[in-house]
């Protein structure tokens, strides 16, 4: 739960630094690469560096952003960076399809299965994370709007949109777009910033905006979608500080560090494999079952400011059959 994570993750903060943004140390190239999602990049990073099997690490984990591409096994396999939950599970299958071994696996903070139809695909939940809007400290809009506000402000239907509200969204392919935009009741589309064009999802340099990012709060009016246990991390110091001047908001009346119990805003988050791959010894250690090497390191979790998840280790999610 995040209270609990979030209590952890003060004490935890204390003696923890954030986690490699890419492998780090030996093997330089882990049997499971796994690229993709923001938002659970820096949980994943230090389960891969909390993780062995018969003292070897076996997880390497890459970062959505840094260099633009990323090298995942020594013979090969230079690809580009995957920047989101979208791109992360598109590789994966891209790799799976060519056979080139260049990619185990792939994080996502959304259930987007249905995007892959016929991809033969395993959403298997680790951690519950749950997401919020965040201004800035100085903003001059309300920290305690309701998801019909919300959903007002980002349909570009709330007295003064443009002008005394500017909200902002990540860019296509987020996980985190895709959550906060169906539970305000809105479609993820590529176009929604032409259809609500009081939204943007670049930044002042007409550069895709990243998930979880505060600094891209550059005017009092802005708004952004935010998880709240990436917000921690930062400000505890697990997670390398992007928070800027952004702060999180009571939403529905709840704070928080409490959306955990009360909100729709509460979500399970994943690592994709290959269906084919569930029964494998390999796999099956690390990301199968309540008791896998993942579920069993909960400290790790938590100190990274998420909370366990009930389904943990579960495969029971996997993509549909071919249309």
């Amino acid at each position: 739960m995040l209270c609990a994570a979030f209590a952890a993750l003060a004490t935890a903060a204390l003696v923890a630094s954030p986690a490699q943004a890419d492998p780090t140390g030996t093997p330089t190239y882990r049997d499971i690469a796994v690229v993709g999602s923001d938002t659970t990049q820096t949980v994943m990073n230090g389960l891969a560096d909390a993780i062995t099997v018969d003292g070897v690490k076996r997880l390497g984990s890459y970062d959505a952003r840094g260099s633009e591409t990323i090298k995942t096994k020594e013979t090969g396999c230079v690809i580009t960076r995957p920047a989101s939950s979208g791109a992360g599970v598109t590789a994966l299958v891209a790799s799976q399809e060519a056979g080139d071994g260049c990619v185990q696996a792939a994080r996502t903070s959304s259930n987007n299965s249905a995007n892959y139809a016929g991809k033969n695909l395993t959403y298997v939940p680790f951690a519950v994370d749950a997401m919020t809007y965040a201004v800035r400290s100085d903003s001059t809009l309300s920290k305690k709007l309701t998801t019909a506000q919300l959903k007002s402000i980002y349909n570009c239907t709330a007295p003064g949109s443009g002008t005394n509200f500017k909200p902002l969204l990540p860019q296509f392919g987020s996980g985190s777009r895709d959550f906060f935009l169906k539970q305000l009741g809105l479609s993820n589309t590529a176009n929604f910033t032409t259809q609500f064009p009081c939204v943007s999802d670049v930044d002042v340099n007409g550069e895709p905006i990243q998930e979880h990012v505060g600094t891209y709060l550059t005017d009092t009016k802005h708004i952004l979608p935010y998880s709240i246990a990436v917000y921690l991390s930062q400000v505890y110091g697990t997670a390398p500080a992007a928070q800027g001047k952004a702060v999180l908001a009571t939403f529905n009346g709840i704070a928080p560090s409490q959306l955990n119990t009360a909100s729709t805003f509460k979500r399970d988050v994943y690592n994709v494999i290959p269906s084919a791959k569930v029964t494998d010894p390999q796999y099956a250690q690390i990301f199968v079952g309540s008791s896998s090497l993942i579920c069993a390191n909960q400290n790790v979790i938590k100190q990274y400011g998420f909370g366990i998840s009930e389904n943990c280790g579960s495969t029971q999610l996997v993509t549909p059959p071919a249309p």
